[in-house]
């Protein structure tokens, strides 16, 4: 297998990784629960097999670990309260902030549209406009040298 399609295969795998991430946010915020259940839960997932199984992990750990920081990190880039938003856009920001704030390999454009990406298949119609302009917001804050 060449570079590029090692690459490209990572990245389809994150990809998978951020949405079941995604659907597991979801699932938590209408019914909290230890995040250790979710990665459980989600384990058997159909889409699993072809997930970045370590990185949904970590996804889930930092964001249900540190949900009540990157909220109000979040409400420095919002026009609401987080407990308003849309469970769907809520969920996709809370991955791409926590990306933006702690993984630096994660490009802040990766980060971006990967959360728009997940708005605009799993949320309102027009959610990723939304989620795109506060991670937008939040990148000019986060990472000034990637700008």
């Amino acid at each position: 297998m060449d570079v590029h399609s090692s690459t490209h295969a990572f990245s389809r795998q994150r990809a998978m990784a951020r949405k079941l991430a995604l659907q597991a946010l979801y699932r938590w915020q209408i019914n909290e629960c230890p995040w250790q259940d979710l990665v459980q839960e989600f384990g058997a997932a159909e889409d699993m097999p072809r997930a970045d199984r370590e990185y949904f992990r970590e996804l889930l750990e930092g964001i249900c670990t540190s949900r009540t920081a990157l909220d109000e990190q979040l409400a420095l880039f919002i026009d609401r309260s987080p407990a308003l938003l849309d469970p769907v856009e809520h969920a996709a920001l809370l991955i791409g902030l926590y990306e933006l704030a702690h993984r630096s390999d994660v490009p802040y454009k990766v980060a971006i549209n990967e959360a728009v990406s997940l708005t605009k298949r799993f949320g309102a119609t027009d959610g990723h406009k939304y989620v795109n302009a506060v991670l937008d917001r939040a990148a000019h804050e986060l990472r000034p040298a990637e700008r």
